[in-house]
């Protein structure tokens, strides 16, 4: 039986949990001229939700991850890579003559996706230009493109003055609805918050958060039911006290209780059994984490502390501050 529990990646068809109001809203707004920003802490399914909206809207849409980008001309090559994986190089050949610098595209065998690449000392300033212009100039305002450019809060440590440049391009187009995602969200809010921000205001909104426990409780118990057929109801409460209905942490341990269902049911309390698990299997990572962290931090003993996790995204803010890991909160326990 496979598990029926997915973590770790885009979360779709029956992994997907819940999300129906959101989903709705999404895949109404991009129907608008406008453009939506959406915060939430990580791991919280941001990227999930999006994917179903936009997959249920059939528009087209491409995406790019920030944290991946490495420089101006790397965001260029990467949002044309995207670009040639909706329209072939044929119908968009002649877009591409008027480009000031022209890019060096080849078939990959492998993939069958076109490799995009433009020489190191290239403009970056012009490439971006060029490839946000091709993507407006490829549509109509009847057949608008969605741009998703998720951890977009990167865009302040990619170059400087990006922001303000990227800014400059979006604000004359029609043609592409963006969706703006964001983990930290302190620099999401200063982005679109403050006033002499380029992308004060430049869009709708939106904060993710926690699952309703009651939708999150019939989505576990549901799967749970399958493998422990006496106790599923138990064991879903047991899982959303521990992860306090954290998207991720929540399926990753539900994950990790049916695998102990199936392969060792004799096991008296499979939540436990999973939480040392998964406290074993990452505890050098959460020690690398615990020894890149000064005193201050350890004890959280100041406001500003609490500010610089927050950043680092390892402690978030719903209605209380807590640590964002809560197996890594389970080792902080056992080390001390």
């Amino acid at each position: 039986m496979e598990n029926p529990f997915k973590f770790g990646t885009i979360v779709e068809d029956n992994y997907f949990t819940d999300r129906v109001d959101e989903v709705a809203f999404i895949r109404q707004f991009v129907n608008s001229p406008n453009h939506l920003v959406l915060i939430s802490p990580r791991r919280f399914g941001k990227s999930s939700v999006v994917e179903k909206a936009l997959k249920l809207s059939g528009r087209k849409h491409i995406t790019v991850n920030l944290q991946q980008v490495t420089s101006v001309n790397d965001l260029s090559a990467k949002l044309l890579r995207a670009f040639f994986k909706i329209y072939p190089l044929e119908r968009v050949r002649h877009l591409i003559t008027h480009f000031r610098i022209i890019p060096t595209l080849s078939l990959n065998p492998v993939t069958g996706l076109m490799d995009v690449g433009f020489q190191p000392s290239a403009d970056g300033t012009v490439l971006l230009e060029d490839v946000m212009n091709l993507i407006e100039e490829a549509h109509s305002e009847n057949n608008r493109m969605i741009v998703v450019l998720d951890e977009f809060q990167e865009i302040l440590d990619i170059a400087p003055q990006l922001d303000k440049k990227l800014r400059s391009i979006m604000q004359v187009q029609k043609h592409i609805n963006y969706i703006l995602l964001g983990s930290q969200e302190s620099m999401m809010t200063e982005i679109f918050e403050k006033k002499k921000s380029p992308f004060y205001h430049f869009g709708e909104l939106m904060r993710l958060k926690k699952l309703p426990r009651e939708d999150f409780y019939s989505y576990l118990s549901e799967r749970l039911a399958r493998c422990f057929p006496d106790s599923y109801e138990a064991l879903s409460n047991q899982i959303l006290d521990y992860t306090d209905c954290h998207p991720y942490y929540s399926q990753q341990l539900a994950a990790n209780v049916w695998q102990i269902g199936m392969l060792q049911p004799e096991v008296a309390d499979p939540v436990e059994s999973a939480i040392q698990q998964i406290v074993t299997a990452h505890s050098l990572d959460y020690e690398r984490l615990w020894m890149n962290l000064n005193r201050t931090n350890k004890w959280i003993l100041h406001y500003s502390a609490i500010n610089k996790l927050q950043k680092s995204g390892y402690i978030i803010y719903t209605d209380h501050f807590e640590i964002e890991d809560p197996f890594f909160r389970q080792w902080i326990k056992e080390e001390m």
